[in-house]
Formats: structure tokens, sequence, C-alpha cells
């Protein structure tokens, strides 16, 4: 409890006030599908292309945001470490990936030492504005800026929760933010113990 609140507290410092409404960066279009499609293309914390293809034979467990967000996001990653701790040697079966939504300033160089403070396994990952939005197409994540004063000081507000999918690259649900972590621990358990071997 007290390391989240440290990290509310560090990360609720980087912004300065609460912005004003500006024009979305993406809103999901009106006739778009309305289920997710487990598909990205994006760039890993060393500049390569990484795509969910990569983690075959893995379970996926999916968050979306940015690096400046002070509430969400941080919480989501604190859970996230800890089902990644709770689950012990199965840990190994599951990546967890942080998505940016703010491609213009969550780089991969910020968003792997952001990632590394909850915990080393987490893979950041972001890209061109055009990549993270089909991204967040694919996911049915909704994520919009809020400016400030200047094209630097903004928030984006967008969708939480935790996407989970198959060693198969397949979609299987999506935990909802706020969740306690015991109930997404069982869960995931659940789902690990379904599938006993990797491809």
């Amino acid at each position: 409890m007290l390391r989240r609140w440290l990290v509310l507290l560090y990360l609720g410092s980087l912004l300065t006030a609460l912005p004003a409404l500006a024009e979305p960066a993406h809103q999901l279009l009106a006739g778009e599908a309305t289920v997710v499609n487990p598909r990205y293309l994006l760039i890993g914390p060393e500049g390569q292309a990484i795509s969910d293809q990569d983690f075959r034979g893995r379970f996926q467990l999916i968050a979306f945001g940015y690096t400046y967000c002070p509430d969400i996001c941080p919480t989501t990653l604190v859970d996230m470490a800890e089902l990644l701790k709770q689950l012990g040697p199965d840990a190994e079966r599951v990546q967890g990936i942080f998505i940016s939504v703010d491609p213009e300033r969550d780089t991969p160089r910020v968003l792997k030492t952001y990632t590394a403070f909850f915990d080393a396994r987490i893979l950041g990952l972001s890209g061109t504005p055009e990549l993270v939005q089909r991204a967040a197409r694919n996911y049915r994540v909704r994520y919009a800026k809020v400016g400030g004063k200047d094209a630097k000081n903004y928030a984006v507000d967008h969708s939480a929760g935790l996407y989970l999918l198959n060693p198969d690259g397949q979609f299987l649900k999506k935990f909802a933010y706020g969740r306690p972590v015991d109930e997404i621990l069982a869960e995931l358990r659940g789902f690990l113990g379904s599938i006993q071997t990797l491809h």
C-alpha cells in the first residue's frame, strides 16, 4: 500500500495543473467492430518492431496508458507487477505489456525506465501516432488529449483495464480497471491451468 501511495505521489507531481479539454487524439468511429482484434505492431525499448505474434506460446497481459498518467496507469502497473509476483514461476508464461497512447512523449527509452520502476518484466511499447491509433482501435481503446498551456503540457484521457490474450494470440477477456488483484489472479491461474504446455 505504501509503495502504491509513493508511486501515485511521484507520478502525480509530473502534472502541474488540471488541463482544459482539447481535441481527441483518437475515438472509435461509428460502425467500427465491437469485438477486440488482438493485433498490434509497435516499437520496443530498443527500437525494434514488436507485434502480438512475437509472444506466441505465452499469455499476454496488456494495458494501455501513458507515463504522465497521475493515477490510473500507475495503479494498473502496480497491479500487473503484483500479479506477476504472485504467479511465481508461472509468471514466465505471461508477458506483461504496457502500450503508450502518448507517443509524442513516451519514447522507447522513457517507457523502458518507466515500466522497470514497477517490474522489469513489463514491456513498454509505443510507435508512430498511426501505429498506436491502429492498436488502440483494434482493442477498442479510446483516448483523447486534454491540453495545457503548451504542446508538452497535457494529459490523456483513456480507456482502462487489462486485456488477456492466450498463447495463440487470441483475446480471452478484459479485466475491468479497479478489479481486486486477487480476483484477477484467480481467473488468470484458471486460464494458465487450462493450457499446460507452451507451443
